[in-house]
């Protein structure tokens, strides 16, 4: 394929072609996406600044556009952490037993994995301003009347409900910066962005959940993200823009409601379903269970059923599949999908682990639990805000080394052998500190490289699948750290797993169970740093501002042309 920088240029060579392809992969991909689309908008009176594209909006409407997609983020994560700092009180008050409390996060948790891929589809062919103000507005309502809700059952599904508005508001919110704004710094802005709300998210949900728990009523925990949402709901219904009018849309339009997969849908959603509940339920009733090893059976002929189903849709078919398969054939496709699964499940696994560390080892309250995930949040911005002027200049795969390093450095101090009373500031802040750095730039380069991948009708879907990815990842992680937690407690205690009992306030089982859990993020972390060196190296800038042709010439970021430099 012809690249546009190439049009009406002087004739080069085989070998500076392929020089070329190998520097320029990401703007090769960006530039069929854009030509497909025709989304970026050129200012051709501008000829002081060649190289930056237009705005879609005003400066503060892009602005307030972008702080309200990155709240899809930040209510994600505030949901869950919140519920977690107020977990054993909510098992008080309604009656729940402590080995079901899980239940209270893990059913938020498994709504948002399992209809995240099918939220993001119908997202692109409904509108995805429409399904994020439906997703936001239905958690608003959700989380309102959730506390008021006087049983378990009752309980949990609403939360599951919470989760299902969740899974349509967040990959709609990637898919809606993916669509508005061009090539440039103001998208790599835009995802940095985005980026830190998942981190600002989960500690204000402490701070949140830390102060109303030690001085009001855990309702108001619900109250409070309950009006969060509101206020994303009513900000996207100013700030998100309408798409514009396509009149093409009629009942055989692949825009049409009917060209949803819905059969797909279904087939991944209990694949997914299946795999998490398995997961969820193992580490409760025991990894002896049958039943357990079924659900995880059934789940793998499911996920082999929907994959086949998809790949038949797309080589014999007109019918649009729920997501190509032939996307994973890219290698580096694929290994960004495990990346994002395994960083993401070392980080969340980590977090989860200091959880109790602080709470149940060291039993600190609430309130001080809360205070010690502060610089997570503070860490999490600078992070966002600095790589978002290195995501356009610095090699995609040192940044990504670098997270993916610095996430298993982080992991390495919670898991050697420090003594327990050393002070949180000689260890598990470093460890806070280093982990955002690690999320907050592995997280814009990855929905970055999606976004770029993709054509525009399927940003939604990216957004769902990179999530989902996410979740699956935090899932297993999870179930595999509370195993290896579980074991080395039992064997410890000289009891068997099944009666290895709950995490004591400073008993030597109970530390080395997290430490040895904690050994397997950082292993984690350390192999994915692997995956990131073998599949992104030499693979250029994600971020990369891109050119703009005038009058048969290339201008670079400094308004020189290539035939200029080399003349000089």
């Amino acid at each position: 394929m012809t690249r546009p920088s190439e049009i009406n240029q002087h004739p080069v060579t085989d070998t500076e072609n392929v020089e070329e392809k190998k520097e320029d992969q990401f703007d090769i991909i960006e530039a069929e996406n854009r030509s497909a689309s025709q989304a970026v908008v050129i200012d051709p009176e501008d000829d002081d600044d060649p190289a930056k594209p237009t705005l879609p909006f005003s400066k503060a409407r892009c602005i307030a556009l972008v702080a309200t997609v990155t709240g899809a983020s930040f209510l994600n994560t505030l949901s869950i952490q919140s519920v977690i700092i107020i977990l054993p009180t909510i098992g008080q008050e309604i009656g729940i037993p402590d080995s079901r409390q899980q239940w209270v996060v893990s059913s938020y948790s498994l709504t948002f994995g399992c209809f995240l891929l099918l939220w993001g589809r119908i997202a692109d062919i409904y509108g995805k301003r429409n399904i994020f103000i439906l997703g936001s507005a239905f958690m608003a309502a959700t989380m309102i009347a959730n506390p008021f809700i006087p049983n378990e059952i009752g309980f949990n599904i609403f939360r599951g409900l919470q989760g299902l508005g969740a899974a349509a508001n967040v990959p709609t919110a990637i898919g809606i910066l993916g669509v508005t704004f061009p090539p440039g710094k103001a998208k790599n802005y835009a995802f940095s962005a985005y980026a830190a709300g998942a981190p600002l998210g989960s500690a204000f949900g402490n701070i949140i959940s830390g102060f109303i728990a030690s001085f009001a009523n855990w309702k108001w925990v619900f109250g409070a993200t309950g009006g969060i949402a509101l206020v994303i709901t009513f900000a996207a219904l100013f700030f998100i823009p309408p798409p514009p009018p396509d009149p093409t849309n009629g009942p055989n339009n692949i825009s049409s409601p009917k060209s949803i997969d819905w059969i797909g849908g279904a087939l991944i959603t209990a694949s997914i379903l299946s795999l998490l509940f398995a997961l969820t339920e193992g580490n409760v009733v025991g990894w002896g269970t049958v039943w357990i090893y079924l659900l995880i059976v059934i789940s793998m002929l499911l996920l082999a059923i929907f994959v086949a189903w998809q790949w038949y849709q797309e080589k014999y078919t007109t019918s649009k599949p729920l997501m190509k398969v032939s996307l994973f054939k890219d290698p580096r496709f694929s290994a960004a999908m495990v990346i994002m699964a395994m960083i993401f499940g070392a980080f969340n696994d980590m977090v989860v682990s200091a959880t109790f560390l602080f709470q149940d080892y060291q039993a600190l309250g609430a309130l001080q639990t809360t205070l010690r995930f502060i610089p997570t949040g503070v860490g999490g911005t600078i992070t966002a805000f600095v790589v978002s002027h290195l995501i356009s200049r610095i090699p995609t795969w040192i940044l990504l080394l670098f997270g993916n390093l610095s996430v298993s450095v982080a992991c390495l101090l919670f898991s050697v052998p420090i003594p327990p009373h050393t002070s949180y500031f000689a260890y598990a802040l470093p460890a806070f500190i280093l982990s955002v750095f690690g999320t907050d730039t592995g997280w814009p380069c990855l929905t970055l490289f999606t976004s770029k991948t993709l054509p525009q009708e399927d940003q939604a879907i990216g957004g769902a699948l990179v999530n989902a990815m996410g979740q699956i990842g935090r899932a297993i992680g999870l179930a595999i750290t509370t195993a290896i937690q579980t074991a080395v407690m039992a064997r410890d205690r000289g009891v068997p797993v099944e009666e290895s009992g709950k995490i004591l306030p400073w008993e030597p089982a109970s530390l080395a169970g997290l430490r040895a859990g904690m050994w397997f993020n950082f292993a984690l972390a350390l192999c994915c740093s692997g995956i990131v060196t073998v599949y992104f190296r030499g693979t250029g800038i994600v971020g990369k501002i891109e050119t703009k042709q005038r009058s048969g010439r290339v201008l670079g970021q400094e308004g020189t042309t290539k035939e200029d430099a080399a003349r000089r």
